[in-house]
């Protein structure tokens, strides 16, 4: 067994073998001295030499009276010895003692007689310094005092890391008596913090000599048994002056407090970034179900595993609504989002889908009460309660739905719908800083739910008074073959004040008409129809396409704020040709067969509403089977590319050989207008045909 093993510090009570020396003995230098029956020195050690001065030459055979005390203590000296040798009554005590080189020193003493096997009589002396020894037990005695009274948790582990003493801090700290330590491990001990690491930690501590200095730990132990506790646990190796190695000495501080502070800390930090991320993520678009992705897609992960966006019914269609106490929910699921949790994505009513959810479910709490609705651990019964039916309840259990949290979301002080949370992979309950969050997010989207909802009703009304006002044609005039297309904005765009007619006049003509509001929204849809219905009028009086334009540029000025531009021809099937007016429009492209497509060379004008400029007529020819395309600007313009660059794409797709007109207005539509596209299209093509 080595001397460090555990015959040494720790381990069994009875050594089995040899054991290193304590380096105790060498601090205090004991020296040792036999005297005879008559007081000579017949033994003398080299601590003896180093204490006293004299070499064993010197001493030995010396009365020890007359070469280490004064004569006036002669008499003292020799009483005790007699005492000690009668008696065989030790004797302990310090006593000046003279050192060779004539000086004094206190020397601390312990006399005892002895026996040999002749029965003869000795006398063992066994001397140190006593400024050594001083020292020493004061060094015990503050060692003593700090380990016993220090606030801090104080122990020391044998080299097989088993306790051999423990302070009462320490015994306060973990809960138990200190005599439940000895011999044993702080695996067996404390099972509820992260022993196998801090043995770990003390075993390399052990191998190394290198300390473990404030290495934090979390648990909980059975002083209380209920909360999380941390600790900063620092390690010594315990060395003799030998440098045999005892053990381990562990510092424990409770430091429970400052870990709190911070974790609410790193908690209000998390929050705060959540809410930066959740404000610069949610409401990207106007987009209704677009914003409820992303408000789903911010609580995954970082709050739940699964999250759900549902909203009230009514509030999509527009309406306000409260629910009384045993009213259903009628609500549409908006976004879903889960993360490794497949059952319950499935269990969790699809985007788009709309349910009945009865008053007992808690979504419905929820949104009838505008309060948060919160099941810290969920059990069976509330699974039933979460669930939309008992399938997706099984679903639910199956996934490890273990704590549910359902947030209104309120904007305007209307109760718009629910964020409904719940954990799965994540073992924590929600909290009250979940709680905090959750809230927090909720507000932030619902805000931006409700712009997006009402942006979306008023895009919808727009929509349907510009269709409600656009032209149905027949596809055959009494000189053209005619092909229309009205494409809206992207769904984050409002609608614009494009438009289209086809007028049939008399002696087989047909005036066409292509314009733009400036604006969007339903005033521009409003002057729209209000220019289209001038332009009807007009046309009935059959005006040159310059004089129209005149009267038309009157009536926008009468308009609020309205500017308008304008494309009006006129085609003769009888005549082979177009009149042609601009008002600040994009020019009509003319194909004829055999020659490529071209951008017709019109004076420009200016558009409707400015007032003060004339207005000029162009007369094209326009033979049968050659063709006209009339457009607005959202066909062809762009943020991205030069204008011109767009219109040579138009002529490029209309090159070619002839083909059906509704081909080509899907084909012009489908190439050019894109869906992030922020204006509407207007499209007209003709095609003339023979009279009659």
């Amino acid at each position: 067994m080595s001397a460090s093993g555990s015959a040494g510090f720790g381990g069994d009570a009875s050594p089995r073998g040899p054991v290193g020396p304590s380096g105790l003995l060498d601090l205090l230098n004991v020296a040792s001295v036999v005297l005879d029956s008559e007081g000579r020195i017949v033994l003398w050690s080299p601590q003896a030499e180093e204490l006293f001065g004299y070499s064993a030459r010197e001493a030995l055979g010396q009365f020890a009276a007359r070469i280490m005390v004064h004569e006036n203590q002669l008499d003292l000296v020799v009483d005790l010895f007699s005492e000690v040798m009668k008696t065989g009554r030790s004797w302990a005590g310090a006593f000046p003692v003279r050192h060779k080189d004539g000086g004094t020193r206190l020397v601390e003493f312990r006399n005892m007689r002895l026996l040999d096997d002749r029965g003869d009589v000795y006398a063992l002396g066994l001397a140190a310094d006593q400024t050594t020894v001083r020292r020493l037990e004061r060094d015990v005695a503050l060692s003593s005092r700090v380990i016993t009274q220090s606030p801090v948790g104080l122990a020391v582990l044998d080299t097989d890391l088993r306790y051999v003493s423990v302070n009462p801090a320490l015994e306060r700290i973990n809960g138990i008596p200190a005599a439940d330590h000895l011999g044993r491990t702080t695996l067996e001990l404390l099972p509820g913090i992260d022993a196998a690491h801090l043995e770990a930690a003390a075993r390399e501590v052990l191998e190394s000599g290198r300390p473990v200095i404030d290495r934090p730990t979390t648990g909980r132990t059975p002083a209380d048994p209920d909360e999380d506790h941390a600790w900063s646990v620092s390690l010594y190796r315990l060395d003799d002056a030998l440098g045999t190695v005892l053990g381990v000495a562990v510092s424990v501080v409770d430091v429970t407090e400052q870990y709190r502070a911070s974790a609410e800390a790193e908690a209000a930090r998390r929050r705060l970034a959540s809410v930066a991320d959740a404000s610069a993520r949610i409401g990207t678009t106007l987009r209704l179900d677009r914003t409820a992705h992303e408000l789903a897609d911010v609580a995954v992960p970082g709050l739940a595993d699964v999250a759900a966006v549902d909203l009230l019914q009514a509030v999509v269609e527009g309406r306000r609504t409260s629910l009384r106490p045993a009213e259903p929910a009628v609500m549409r699921a908006l976004a879903v989002h889960a993360r490794e949790a497949p059952d319950a994505l499935r269990a969790a009513d699809q985007p788009g889908q709309v349910a009945r959810y009865g008053p007992e479910r808690l979504v419905t709490e929820c949104v009838r009460s505008g309060r948060p609705v919160r099941v810290a651990r969920v059990t069976d019964a509330d699974l039933e309660r979460i669930a939309r039916s008992p399938e997706a309840a099984e679903l639910l259990r199956r996934a490890g739905v273990h704590s549910y949290l359902a947030v209104p979301l309120i904007a305007r002080g209307e109760v718009l719908g629910a964020l409904d949370l719940k954990r799965t992979a994540n073992p924590l309950p929600f909290g009250d800083d979940d709680l905090l969050l959750a809230r927090e997010l909720a507000a932030r989207a619902a805000l931006q739910i409700d712009n997006a909802r009402w942006y979306q009703n008023a895009r919808t009304t727009a929509l349907t008074l510009q269709r409600s006002l656009l032209p149905s044609h027949p596809p055959v005039t009494g000189g053209l073959e005619v092909a229309s297309r009205y494409q809206p904005a992207g769904a984050t765009s409002e609608v614009g004040g494009d438009w289209f007619d086809v007028i049939e006049l008399e002696e087989d003509k047909t005036a066409l008409v292509v314009g733009d509001v400036m604006g969007s929204g339903i005033a521009a849809a409003a002057s729209m129809g209000r220019l289209r219905t001038a332009t009807n009028t007009l046309a009935s009086l059959d005006l040159d396409p310059a004089l129209l334009l005149e009267h038309l540029d009157r009536t926008t000025t009468g308009l609020d704020q309205a500017i308008a531009t304008c494309v009006y021809a006129v085609h003769d099937p009888h005549r082979r040709r177009c009149l042609i007016a601009n008002a600040g429009h994009l020019p009509p492209v003319r194909l004829r067969e055999g020659r490529p497509p071209e951008l017709l060379d019109l004076p420009t004008g200016v558009p409707l509403g400015v007032g003060g400029v004339p207005f000029v007529t162009t007369e094209v020819a326009l033979e049968p089977g050659d063709r006209l395309v009339l457009y607005t600007d959202g066909l062809v313009e762009t943020r991205r590319h030069p204008l011109d660059e767009r219109l040579d794409a138009l002529l490029a797709l209309l090159d070619g050989p002839d083909r059906p007109l509704e081909e080509v207005c899907d084909q012009l539509l489908r190439t050019l207008h894109q869906p992030e596209n922020s204006d509407d299209v207007a499209l007209l093509i003709a095609r003339a045909t023979p009279p009659g």
